[in-house]
C-alpha cells in the first residue's frame, strides 16, 4: 500500500498498540485473550530504526540472559558480524553506547537481526528494515530472512516492490481496507490492479 494506506496501523494492531476494534486471530486464538506482555513477546519486530541501548553487546542480544555464548556467536555468524565482534575489545562484552552510536547504522541493524534470530519467534514483522542501510547490508538482511526464518511467518512491509517478490502472498491495503490479496505474479499482471499500477511506476 502507498503512504497512509494503513501498513503501520496493521502492525500496531498486531502488537496491540492499542487493541484493535474487532478480532485478530492467530492459530484461531483471539490475541485479546492472551496476556499483553506474553502476546508481544511472541512477535519479533525489525523496524527501520535499529533499537539498541547502552550496555554490552551480549545484553543487547540476550535481554533476559537466557542464552549460551555459543548461541550468540552462531547468530552473529549468521548475520555476518562474527569477524567484526571478534575484533572488538571484550568481544561479546563490548560496551555499546546509547542507540549503538559506536557502530555503523548497518551494523546496528544486523545486531537487531541477530536478536530476532535468537528470539526464535513464529511471527516476525519486518517494517522496512533496509530503508537506511547500504546495499551490501540490505542484501545480507534479505539473505538471512530467506535462509534462517523459513519456519516463521514473516510479515514484510517494504518500500520497494522488488523486496516482496519472494513472498508467498501479497496484501495490498488502501485507506485501511484490503484492496488485493493474492500471489505477487498474479497481482503484478492484473491489468488495472493496484499492485500492477505500482509496478509500472516502479518499473519492475
Amino acid at each position: 500500500g502507498r503512504t497512509g494506506a494503513g501498513k503501520s496501523s496493521f502492525v500496531a494492531a498486531l502488537m496491540r498498540m492499542p487493541d484493535a476494534d474487532g478480532d485478530i486471530l492467530v492459530d484461531d486464538i483471539p490475541v485479546k485473550q492472551i496476556n499483553l506482555q506474553e502476546a508481544r513477546r511472541c512477535i519479533s519486530v525489525l523496524g527501520q530504526s535499529p533499537v539498541l541501548f547502552s550496555g554490552s553487546l551480549r545484553k543487547n542480544l540476550d535481554l533476559l540472559d537466557q542464552l549460551q555464548d555459543a548461541d550468540l556467536w552462531r547468530a552473529l555468524e549468521d548475520v555476518q558480524l562474527k569477524e567484526l565482534v571478534e575484533s572488538l575489545d571484550g568481544q561479546l562484552d563490548h560496551e555499546l553506547l546509547e542507540h549503538g552510536a559506536n557502530v555503523s547504522v548497518g551494523e546496528r541493524q544486523l545486531i537487531c537481526l541477530a536478536r530476532v534470530l535468537l528470539q526464535q519467534n513464529k511471527i516476525v514483522i519486518l517494517d522496512e528494515p533496509t530503508a537506511h542501510v547500504d546495499p551490501e547490508t540490505e542484501q545480507t538482511i534479505w539473505n538471512v530472512v530467506r535462509e534462517k526464518l523459513k519456519d516463521s511467518t514473516v510479515i514484510t512491509i517494504a518500500h520497494r516492490l522488488s523486496t516482496i517478490k519472494d513472498c508467498d502472498v501479497i496484501l495490498v491495503l488502501k485507506d485501511g481496507e484490503i484492496d488485493e490479496f493474492d500471489k505477487f505474479d498474479t497481482l503484478v499482471n492484473k491489468k488495472g490492479g493496484a499492485l500492477n499500477e505500482m509496478a509500472q511506476v516502479a518499473d519492475i
